[in-house]
């Protein structure tokens, strides 16, 4: 299942038994059990996980009001969850790269059904346009209450980052008692408070079993669907912030620009055209 390491390997302590109650498992039955078991683990290990950390960067620049590296840090952690989701159910996305469009747009195709608000589907809409951009290459702005938004659309998301289907193989007991667990704990996740949602051997959830980490204030300040009890209100700031990139409002540097530095085409292009409905008058300086 998600989050533990592959059957047949085991953590132990200097004494010799499994570490933070991880389960023992039977070996592997076949090379392709070994197989799809280490790619759920990458799955967990270098999207989850790190999205994980990329959340809670997120919020860290969201309270210190580093609204470029909010963006990013934002659509970094979205990405990795979409990803996750996408190899824990085999569906093919070497062309994502940084697009989240395209992540949603493939997620679609899954055998279930990603239940997201509004509010997180417009957040999401609005990383798609702005947070894949780290060089403020491109005007961006945030507005409102966009750490409340981080918060839900992280939660409505990640719940879906686990194994949910592996596809018709048998199961020793225990892991088909966790998977079961697993599709009885999303199901009944939108008719609970949100802190009781858990991972089964989440990086979240171990930030926030261990009082001590260094990174559970960051986690828990102000978080109303993570945390370890239940919060009836938080205090929430409401930000504004915009910026235009010098190459927006000077369009003419484009060219010489492009000798020295790296600008994705799609930008060049869209810059080139904003210079053109300047130059014809159809667009007014900014």
């Amino acid at each position: 299942m998600v989050g533990r390491l592959p059957v047949g390997a085991r953590t132990h302590n200097k004494r010799g038994r499994p570490r933070g109650g991880q389960l023992s498992f039977a070996p592997y039955t076949s090379e392709q059990d070994k197989l799809d078991r280490s790619l759920n683990s990458f799955a967990t290990q270098s999207f989850r996980d790190q999205a994980d950390r990329d959340y809670i960067a997120a919020r860290l620049a969201c309270r210190y009001e580093l609204f470029p590296q909010f963006l990013w840090a934002a659509h970094q952690a979205i990405e990795k969850y979409l990803k996750a989701i996408l190899l824990y159910n085999r569906i093919k996305a070497t062309d994502v790269r940084h697009d989240l469009g395209k992540a949603m747009s493939l997620v679609g195709g899954l055998s279930f059904v990603i239940n997201l608000s509004s509010r997180s589907r417009e957040f999401l809409d609005h990383l798609k346009h702005y947070g894949e951009y780290r060089y403020i290459d491109i005007p961006f702005h945030v507005r409102g209450h966009v750490l409340v938004d981080l918060d839900l659309t992280v939660w409505e998301i990640r719940r879906y980052c686990q194994v949910l289907d592996v596809f018709g193989k048998e199961l020793p007991l225990g892991e088909r008692k966790l998977l079961e667990e697993a599709w009885s704990n999303l199901a009944r996740s939108d008719k609970v408070p949100r802190y009781k949602f858990r991972l089964h051997g989440g990086l979240l959830e171990r930030i926030l079993a261990d009082r001590s980490h260094c990174s559970r204030p960051a986690l828990l300040w102000q978080n109303a669907c993570f945390g370890s009890r239940m919060r009836r209100t938080i205090m929430a700031k409401e930000h504004f912030n915009a910026q235009n990139p010098h190459l927006y409002l000077y369009p003419e540097m484009l060219d010489e620009l492009l000798k020295f530095v790296f600008i994705p085409p799609k930008l060049a292009s869209a810059y080139r055209g904003h210079l053109a409905e300047i130059q014809a008058g159809k667009k007014s300086r900014p």
